[in-house]
């Protein structure tokens, strides 16, 4: 089944913030930008809106809380009142409300017991949501590198965010993919409210992709090169309707785009699917 057209999100993890990269990206039509509170030791708010603070009305931004600066490197934490300032942080950062603010990674800091667990992530959640019902930011989500240790979690008690944002792609294990369905159906999102992260695996350049052809994934991906099969078959492993994906020069975010207008087979997907739990362990 068909989705929504699928969008790129460029992402800041472990750029340079070059304006020459922002301008890139409007010119290719991309107008989604991606950061984090802790991104760029901590000063990607402040370098944004130095470097380009002309330049961000033209964006929807999206950013996410959850880490702080700590006496031994990043700490994380759930705390409501933290997670709040960090919000107003934000907006003094950039210079402008966010679209979207993201809760970063929460099951960092959720310990034993499931019902603790869940109060805590209940109310940083509804810090957030607080967040957005007083105008700091537009919306916000939940962004989990490991949705599985937040499966059984979510219940009535815990605000339902806009957004969920998870790892995609063919690097995905069996296990991780279907925890990100089980986070999503928990909380009755639809595959254009999830987007998907590091659809490479961290590196686009990482010897894998040599090794393997992504372009049978698609219907007629034979002109595309295997990065950009790789890229377009992440939007269905797990079905997303946006893929944030870092990089610092606007030609391969050109290369991305220009994958976009390729559909993927949903019968190899699905065969695909099946294969990875036959070899998952327990299966």
């Amino acid at each position: 089944m068909r989705g929504t057209d699928p969008r790129i999100v460029l992402g800041l993890h472990r750029s340079r913030h070059e304006r020459r990269l922002l301008t890139g990206a409007l010119d290719l039509g991309v107008t989604a930008l991606d950061t984090s509170s802790n991104y760029f030791g901590f000063r990607s708010h402040r370098v944004l809106a130095e470097i380009a603070g002309d330049l961000l009305p033209r964006f929807t931004i999206s950013t996410k809380v959850g880490y702080f600066p700590g006496p031994d490197g990043a700490e994380h934490s759930l705390d409501p009142v933290r997670l709040r300032k960090a919000v107003e942080r934000t907006v003094k950062g950039l210079g402008r409300e966010p679209d979207l603010v993201f809760l970063h990674n929460p099951e960092h800091s959720l310990g034993e017991g499931a019902p603790v667990r869940r109060a805590v992530l209940a109310e940083a959640c509804a810090a957030l949501n607080t967040a957005v019902a007083e105008g700091l930011c537009a919306a916000w989500g939940v962004a989990s590198w490991s949705p599985s240790t937040l499966l059984g979690l979510v219940d009535a008690t815990v605000p339902r965010p806009d957004v969920l944002m998870t790892r995609a792609g063919l690097l995905v294990g069996a296990g991780q993919l279907d925890a990100s369905e089980g986070f999503a159906r928990a909380w009755g999102m639809s595959g254009s409210e999830v987007w998907g992260m590091s659809p490479f695996g961290g590196d686009s350049r990482a010897p894998v992709w040599g090794r393997v052809d992504p372009r049978v994934f698609l219907r007629d991906g034979d002109h595309l090169s295997r990065v950009q099969a790789a890229f377009r078959a992440a939007y269905h492993l797990p079905q997303v309707g946006s893929v944030v994906v870092g990089t610092d020069e606007p030609a391969h975010l050109g290369d991305l785009v220009g994958a976009l207008a390729d559909e993927v087979d949903e019968r190899t997907v699905q065969e695909y699917r099946r294969l990875l739990r036959d070899r998952s362990p327990g299966q």
